[in-house]
């Protein structure tokens, strides 16, 4: 779910530079939060609140600092005063979006999908696509971390209609193949993912199209289409090393060692395995160090 939280956390912080327009401490509370940096984001929220108590702004930002905190209580009281204050109809909306945030960052996954529900229901009637499609994308996200995939798919099936570019179709074409193999539904999973491949291919992020790529080459072999996984999995490692993308190049790798022992060739996998966990040492990148070693436990 790399992507999704990378998703996630570029949708929160696109409604909030772009809908507000904001003073200098509440642009300063939203840089901190998006740092992780808690106690400063809540010194800049509270700056603003000093100088005017119903500002929702503020009180949206101090929302969010109060919950990379870990103060689901506080979070929430003070989303729920900025909503309050909203006259405008968006502002609720994404009052809304981010409480289900704080609620899913906490595992409430049942108070998440409420809280997004109000979202899409109230974009619904504004008759805002996207913010009901990010809505219901939500409320998709807390069901699969809540491992509830067959409503997961219900509600990114619904979200994959309200999609405007290729874009947005690639993003819900990967939900949907990820749900349907959780489901092992792996044949509707490949058809989906090849069509997240070819709308990520046309206009999607090199992180994207990495992604879709890697995820298509997994698939394939799952499928045992073992020819199709190994040149979609060499051409993301050749794409990976030029563009010098070392977390992609050893997804590419420890993905593409599931083939060669599924091939019977494990000493080819060893080596792949090997050329991955060097990457993650190089970065110290102790996540992917993490990831490799779960992807290819009992391989070999």
């Amino acid at each position: 779910m790399k992507l999704q939280n990378t998703l996630t956390f570029i949708f929160t912080s696109l409604i909030i530079n772009n809908v507000y327009a904001m003073n200098a401490d509440i642009s300063k509370c939203n840089e901190a939060v998006d740092k992780r940096d808690a106690p400063a984001a809540l010194t800049y929220a509270n700056n603003a609140l000093k100088a005017n108590k119903n500002d929702k702004d503020a009180l949206i930002c101090k929302g969010r600092a109060l919950s990379v905190s870990g103060d689901v209580n506080g979070a929430v009281a003070a989303l729920k005063t900025a909503a309050d204050l909203s006259v405008e109809p968006i502002d609720k909306m994404v009052a809304a979006i981010l409480t289900g945030n704080v609620y899913k960052k906490a595992k409430q996954y049942d108070l998440a999908i409420n809280s997004y529900n109000q979202a899409a229901s109230l974009a619904n009637s504004q008759k805002n696509k996207n913010y009901e499609r990010i809505s219901i994308n939500l409320t998709g996200d807390s069901y699969f971390e809540a491992q509830k995939y067959v409503e997961a798919l219900v509600a990114y099936t619904a979200a994959s209609k309200l999609t405007a570019n290729d874009n947005e179709r690639g993003e819900s074409y990967e939900n949907i193949a990820i749900t349907h193999h959780k489901l092992n539904q792996n044949d509707l999973a490949l058809e989906y993912q090849i069509k997240a491949y070819f709308a990520h291919q046309n206009v999607g992020t090199l992180d994207q199209y990495a992604h879709s790529s890697a995820e298509l080459g997994r698939y394939y072999t799952i499928g045992k289409n073992y020819i199709a996984a190994e040149n979609t999995l060499n051409k993301i490692i050749k794409l990976a090393k030029e563009q010098g993308s070392a977390y992609y190049e050893a997804q590419g790798y420890y993905l593409l060692a599931k083939v060669k022992v599924a091939t019977g060739d494990k000493a080819s996998a060893v080596v792949l395995i090997e050329k991955a966990n060097k990457i993650a040492e190089d970065t110290k990148d102790l996540a992917l160090a993490q990831e490799i070693r779960e992807e290819t436990a009992g391989m070999i």
